[in-house]
């Protein structure tokens, strides 16, 4: 299961990682943000080594919503070399979350 981050551990984890990291902003309420977990935590077992994921709730971080203009969740955003490169918004299918990924690369 992806690690929930806080604005503490942001930077080390995001911004500052040697690979491209997909953070999902995610409310404990939102189910579609349940529906997706499963397929996070596989993409997570799948890409090991080649793509962090992280979770932040959007409940407690407000400051990394602000930051990153957060307006719905699920929102995943994909980071490299500590600055945004794309973002899906709602329920997205695994073969899309993969397609972003393959953009990076």
């Amino acid at each position: 299961m992806a690690e929930r981050i806080s604005g503490a551990d942001f930077g080390d984890k995001v911004l500052n990682a040697e690979t491209p990291v997909l953070v999902e902003f995610y409310s404990d309420s939102c189910v579609p943000c349940k529906m997706l977990s499963p397929v996070l935590s596989q993409l997570e077992t799948e890409l090991s080594g080649k793509l962090s994921i992280y979770k932040v709730n959007v409940g407690y971080e407000q400051e990394l919503v602000d930051r990153y203009e957060v307006q719905a969740s699920p929102t995943m955003i994909f980071f490299r070399n500590g600055a945004e490169v794309s973002r899906l918004r709602g329920m997205t299918k695994k073969p899309d979350i993969i397609a972003e990924f393959e953009k990076l690369q």
